[in-house]
Protein backbone atom coordinates (compact mmCIF):
# COMPACT_ATOMS: atom_id res chain seq x y z
CA UNK A 1 0.00 0.00 0.00
CA UNK A 2 2.80 2.43 0.89
CA UNK A 3 4.55 1.71 -2.43
CA UNK A 4 1.36 2.49 -4.36
CA UNK A 5 0.76 5.63 -2.34
CA UNK A 6 4.33 6.77 -2.94
CA UNK A 7 3.85 6.26 -6.68
CA UNK A 8 0.77 8.47 -6.60
CA UNK A 9 2.60 11.16 -4.68
CA UNK A 10 5.53 11.13 -7.10
CA UNK A 11 3.21 11.50 -10.08
CA UNK A 12 1.40 14.36 -8.36
CA UNK A 13 4.66 16.18 -7.72
CA UNK A 14 5.99 15.63 -11.23
CA UNK A 15 2.82 16.88 -12.95
CA UNK A 16 1.98 19.82 -10.73
CA UNK A 17 3.55 23.23 -11.28
CA UNK A 18 1.82 24.57 -8.21
CA UNK A 19 3.62 25.23 -4.96
CA UNK A 20 0.43 25.76 -2.99
CA UNK A 21 0.53 24.30 0.50
CA UNK A 22 -1.97 21.73 1.74
CA UNK A 23 -4.71 23.57 3.66
CA UNK A 24 -4.49 20.88 6.34
CA UNK A 25 -0.83 21.70 7.02
CA UNK A 26 -0.94 25.25 8.25
CA UNK A 27 1.13 24.96 11.40
CA UNK A 28 4.42 23.43 12.44
CA UNK A 29 2.49 21.39 14.97
CA UNK A 30 0.55 19.63 12.20
CA UNK A 31 3.71 19.07 10.19
CA UNK A 32 5.37 17.28 13.09
CA UNK A 33 2.40 15.18 14.17
CA UNK A 34 2.55 11.44 13.54
CA UNK A 35 -0.04 9.85 11.30
CA UNK A 36 -1.60 8.29 14.41
CA UNK A 37 -2.05 11.73 15.96
CA UNK A 38 -3.35 13.19 12.70
CA UNK A 39 -5.77 10.29 12.31
CA UNK A 40 -7.19 10.81 15.78
CA UNK A 41 -7.61 14.55 15.32
CA UNK A 42 -9.21 14.30 11.86
CA UNK A 43 -11.55 11.46 12.83
CA UNK A 44 -12.80 13.28 15.90
CA UNK A 45 -13.31 16.51 13.94
CA UNK A 46 -15.38 14.70 11.31
CA UNK A 47 -17.45 12.37 13.44
CA UNK A 48 -17.61 14.25 16.76
CA UNK A 49 -16.64 11.20 18.77
CA UNK A 50 -13.50 9.72 20.27
CA UNK A 51 -11.63 7.47 17.86
CA UNK A 52 -11.89 4.00 19.35
CA UNK A 53 -11.74 0.40 18.17
CA UNK A 54 -13.72 -0.81 21.14
CA UNK A 55 -16.54 -3.07 20.09
CA UNK A 56 -15.21 -3.68 16.58
CA UNK A 57 -15.19 -7.29 15.37
CA UNK A 58 -12.22 -6.45 13.14
CA UNK A 59 -10.10 -3.95 15.06
CA UNK A 60 -6.94 -4.65 13.05
CA UNK A 61 -8.54 -3.68 9.74
CA UNK A 62 -10.22 -0.64 11.26
CA UNK A 63 -6.88 0.45 12.70
CA UNK A 64 -5.23 0.21 9.27
CA UNK A 65 -8.14 1.96 7.59
CA UNK A 66 -8.39 4.87 10.00
CA UNK A 67 -4.68 5.61 10.12
CA UNK A 68 -4.40 5.44 6.33
CA UNK A 69 -7.45 7.55 5.46
CA UNK A 70 -7.48 10.11 8.26
CA UNK A 71 -3.76 10.18 9.05
CA UNK A 72 -2.29 10.05 5.53
CA UNK A 73 -4.77 10.54 2.68
CA UNK A 74 -6.34 13.64 4.24
CA UNK A 75 -2.92 15.31 4.28
CA UNK A 76 -1.84 14.76 0.67
CA UNK A 77 -2.60 17.30 -2.03
CA UNK A 78 -4.23 20.71 -2.21
CA UNK A 79 -7.84 20.00 -1.22
CA UNK A 80 -9.81 21.44 1.69
CA UNK A 81 -11.43 19.03 4.12
CA UNK A 82 -14.89 20.04 2.88
CA UNK A 83 -13.96 19.18 -0.71
CA UNK A 84 -12.52 15.87 0.48
CA UNK A 85 -15.79 14.96 2.12
CA UNK A 86 -17.79 15.87 -0.99
CA UNK A 87 -15.47 13.63 -3.01
CA UNK A 88 -16.00 10.82 -0.51
CA UNK A 89 -19.77 11.31 -0.69
CA UNK A 90 -19.55 11.17 -4.49
CA UNK A 91 -17.68 7.86 -4.43
CA UNK A 92 -19.97 6.30 -1.84
CA UNK A 93 -23.12 7.36 -3.71
CA UNK A 94 -21.74 6.17 -7.04
CA UNK A 95 -20.87 2.75 -5.65
CA UNK A 96 -23.99 2.58 -3.45
CA UNK A 97 -22.07 1.96 -0.24
CA UNK A 98 -24.91 3.53 1.69
CA UNK A 99 -23.99 2.81 5.33
CA UNK A 100 -20.72 4.68 4.79
CA UNK A 101 -22.59 7.42 2.90
CA UNK A 102 -24.67 7.98 6.03
CA UNK A 103 -21.55 8.37 8.19
CA UNK A 104 -19.82 10.74 5.79
CA UNK A 105 -22.93 12.86 5.26
CA UNK A 106 -22.84 13.47 9.00
CA UNK A 107 -19.10 14.08 8.79
CA UNK A 108 -19.52 16.62 6.00
CA UNK A 109 -22.18 18.53 7.93
CA UNK A 110 -19.97 18.49 11.02
CA UNK A 111 -17.19 20.38 9.23
CA UNK A 112 -19.42 22.95 7.56
CA UNK A 113 -20.54 21.48 4.24
CA UNK A 114 -23.98 22.89 3.47
CA UNK A 115 -26.95 20.54 2.98
CA UNK A 116 -27.61 22.15 -0.41
CA UNK A 117 -24.06 21.30 -1.53
CA UNK A 118 -24.49 17.65 -0.55
CA UNK A 119 -27.85 17.42 -2.30
CA UNK A 120 -26.56 19.08 -5.47
CA UNK A 121 -23.62 16.69 -5.64
CA UNK A 122 -26.04 13.76 -5.50
CA UNK A 123 -28.35 15.34 -8.09
CA UNK A 124 -25.42 15.89 -10.47
CA UNK A 125 -24.68 12.18 -10.53
CA UNK A 126 -28.00 11.24 -12.16
CA UNK A 127 -26.83 11.35 -15.81
CA UNK A 128 -23.79 9.26 -14.91
CA UNK A 129 -25.00 6.60 -12.47
CA UNK A 130 -28.75 6.63 -13.21
CA UNK A 131 -31.76 7.88 -11.30
CA UNK A 132 -32.43 4.74 -9.20
CA UNK A 133 -28.99 4.97 -7.57
CA UNK A 134 -29.47 8.68 -7.02
CA UNK A 135 -32.80 8.00 -5.31
CA UNK A 136 -31.12 5.43 -3.05
CA UNK A 137 -28.40 7.93 -2.15
CA UNK A 138 -30.93 10.70 -1.52
CA UNK A 139 -32.92 8.43 0.79
CA UNK A 140 -29.77 7.95 2.88
CA UNK A 141 -28.76 11.61 2.81
CA UNK A 142 -32.27 12.84 3.59
CA UNK A 143 -32.54 10.49 6.56
CA UNK A 144 -29.44 12.17 7.97
CA UNK A 145 -30.90 15.61 7.31
CA UNK A 146 -34.16 14.68 9.07
CA UNK A 147 -32.27 13.25 12.02
CA UNK A 148 -30.44 16.53 12.42
CA UNK A 149 -33.59 18.63 12.17
CA UNK A 150 -32.87 19.99 8.69
CA UNK A 151 -36.18 20.91 7.05
CA UNK A 152 -37.03 19.16 3.80
CA UNK A 153 -37.43 19.70 0.94
CA UNK A 154 -34.40 21.96 0.63
CA UNK A 155 -34.61 25.18 -1.36
CA UNK A 156 -35.24 24.96 -5.11
CA UNK A 157 -32.03 25.55 -7.08
CA UNK A 158 -33.38 25.30 -10.65
CA UNK A 159 -32.61 28.29 -12.90
CA UNK A 160 -34.08 27.40 -16.33
CA UNK A 161 -37.56 26.97 -17.72
CA UNK A 162 -38.43 23.70 -19.43
CA UNK A 163 -38.21 25.21 -22.93
CA UNK A 164 -34.74 26.63 -22.16
CA UNK A 165 -33.06 23.34 -21.27
CA UNK A 166 -31.32 22.82 -24.62
CA UNK A 167 -30.09 26.37 -25.20
CA UNK A 168 -28.97 26.94 -21.61
CA UNK A 169 -27.35 23.51 -21.47
CA UNK A 170 -25.49 24.13 -24.71
CA UNK A 171 -24.16 27.43 -23.37
CA UNK A 172 -22.31 25.43 -20.71
CA UNK A 173 -21.53 22.30 -22.71
CA UNK A 174 -19.92 23.84 -25.78
CA UNK A 175 -17.12 25.83 -24.11
CA UNK A 176 -16.16 22.76 -22.06
CA UNK A 177 -16.67 19.92 -24.54
CA UNK A 178 -17.25 21.44 -27.96
CA UNK A 179 -19.28 19.52 -30.53
CA UNK A 180 -17.57 16.18 -29.95
CA UNK A 181 -20.68 14.25 -28.95
CA UNK A 182 -22.70 15.55 -31.88
CA UNK A 183 -19.93 14.66 -34.32
CA UNK A 184 -19.49 11.18 -32.83
CA UNK A 185 -23.21 10.42 -33.16
CA UNK A 186 -23.88 11.89 -36.62
CA UNK A 187 -23.72 8.53 -38.38
CA UNK A 188 -26.33 6.88 -36.16
CA UNK A 189 -29.44 5.80 -38.08
CA UNK A 190 -32.64 7.82 -38.27
CA UNK A 191 -33.66 10.03 -35.39
CA UNK A 192 -30.88 8.80 -33.11
CA UNK A 193 -28.20 10.99 -34.71
CA UNK A 194 -29.99 14.05 -33.33
CA UNK A 195 -31.74 12.51 -30.31
CA UNK A 196 -28.65 11.17 -28.49
CA UNK A 197 -26.61 14.41 -28.38
CA UNK A 198 -29.78 16.45 -27.74
CA UNK A 199 -30.75 14.29 -24.77
CA UNK A 200 -27.26 14.70 -23.30
CA UNK A 201 -27.36 18.47 -23.71
CA UNK A 202 -30.81 18.79 -22.18
CA UNK A 203 -30.73 16.19 -19.43
CA UNK A 204 -27.14 16.57 -18.23
CA UNK A 205 -26.20 20.18 -18.87
CA UNK A 206 -29.66 21.75 -19.07
CA UNK A 207 -31.16 19.99 -16.06
CA UNK A 208 -28.15 19.87 -13.74
CA UNK A 209 -25.17 22.03 -14.74
CA UNK A 210 -27.46 25.08 -14.78
CA UNK A 211 -28.52 24.63 -11.15
CA UNK A 212 -27.39 26.80 -8.27
CA UNK A 213 -25.96 25.36 -5.06
CA UNK A 214 -22.56 24.30 -6.44
CA UNK A 215 -20.01 26.33 -8.36
CA UNK A 216 -18.91 24.93 -11.72
CA UNK A 217 -15.45 23.90 -10.44
CA UNK A 218 -16.90 21.77 -7.68
CA UNK A 219 -19.61 20.27 -9.89
CA UNK A 220 -17.14 19.30 -12.60
CA UNK A 221 -14.68 17.84 -10.09
CA UNK A 222 -17.38 15.67 -8.51
CA UNK A 223 -18.49 14.38 -11.92
CA UNK A 224 -14.91 13.43 -12.73
CA UNK A 225 -14.68 11.62 -9.38
CA UNK A 226 -17.92 9.77 -10.12
CA UNK A 227 -16.62 8.60 -13.50
CA UNK A 228 -13.42 7.35 -11.86
CA UNK A 229 -15.45 5.56 -9.20
CA UNK A 230 -17.70 3.90 -11.76
CA UNK A 231 -14.97 2.09 -13.62
CA UNK A 232 -15.47 1.31 -17.29
CA UNK A 233 -15.77 5.01 -18.16
CA UNK A 234 -12.19 5.37 -19.39
CA UNK A 235 -13.20 7.08 -22.66
CA UNK A 236 -15.01 9.80 -20.72
CA UNK A 237 -12.19 10.40 -18.25
CA UNK A 238 -9.98 12.20 -20.74
CA UNK A 239 -12.63 14.70 -21.85
CA UNK A 240 -13.71 15.37 -18.27
CA UNK A 241 -10.12 15.87 -17.18
CA UNK A 242 -9.85 18.57 -19.84
CA UNK A 243 -13.24 19.98 -18.80
CA UNK A 244 -11.94 20.27 -15.24
CA UNK A 245 -8.85 22.08 -16.39
CA UNK A 246 -10.98 24.53 -18.38
CA UNK A 247 -12.97 25.50 -15.28
CA UNK A 248 -9.83 25.90 -13.18
CA UNK A 249 -9.16 22.50 -11.59
CA UNK A 250 -5.51 21.91 -12.40
CA UNK A 251 -3.73 18.55 -12.53
CA UNK A 252 -2.63 18.82 -8.90
CA UNK A 253 -6.27 19.16 -7.87
CA UNK A 254 -7.30 16.17 -10.01
CA UNK A 255 -4.50 14.02 -8.62
CA UNK A 256 -5.32 15.11 -5.09
CA UNK A 257 -8.90 13.97 -5.75
CA UNK A 258 -7.63 10.58 -6.93
CA UNK A 259 -5.68 10.05 -3.73
CA UNK A 260 -8.79 10.94 -1.75
CA UNK A 261 -10.74 8.35 -3.77
CA UNK A 262 -8.17 5.59 -3.43
CA UNK A 263 -9.35 4.07 -0.11
CA UNK A 264 -12.94 3.96 -1.36
CA UNK A 265 -12.55 2.52 -4.87
CA UNK A 266 -9.16 0.78 -5.00
CA UNK A 267 -6.00 1.31 -7.02
CA UNK A 268 -6.86 -0.12 -10.50
CA UNK A 269 -9.46 2.58 -11.19
CA UNK A 270 -7.09 5.23 -9.86
CA UNK A 271 -4.33 4.05 -12.21
CA UNK A 272 -6.65 4.35 -15.23
CA UNK A 273 -7.55 7.89 -14.22
CA UNK A 274 -3.90 8.87 -13.74
CA UNK A 275 -3.20 8.05 -17.38
CA UNK A 276 -6.15 10.22 -18.45
CA UNK A 277 -4.86 13.14 -16.39
CA UNK A 278 -1.31 12.78 -17.67
CA UNK A 279 -2.53 12.97 -21.26
CA UNK A 280 -5.03 15.79 -20.73
CA UNK A 281 -4.26 19.15 -22.26
CA UNK A 282 -6.27 22.16 -23.37
CA UNK A 283 -5.99 22.73 -27.09
CA UNK A 284 -5.27 26.33 -28.01
CA UNK A 285 -7.55 27.97 -30.57
CA UNK A 286 -5.87 28.67 -33.87
CA UNK A 287 -6.97 31.91 -35.54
Amino acid sequence: MKVLLLALIMILLSLSKSTAQNPNKQTNKKDTMTRIERSKETYEKLFKQIQSLSGSDDPELMNILQRFIFGEVFFIGNLSDTTRELITITALATNQTLPQLRAHTNGALNIGVKPIEIREVIYSLAPFIGYPKVLNALDTVNSVFKGRGIKLPLENQATVADNERFNKGKEIQTPLYGEGMKQNMKDLPGEFADAVPRILTESCFGDFYTRNGLDIKTRELMIFCSLVSLGGADRQLGSHAVGNMKVGNDKETLLSALIQLYPYIGFPRIANAIYAIKDAKIEKDVH
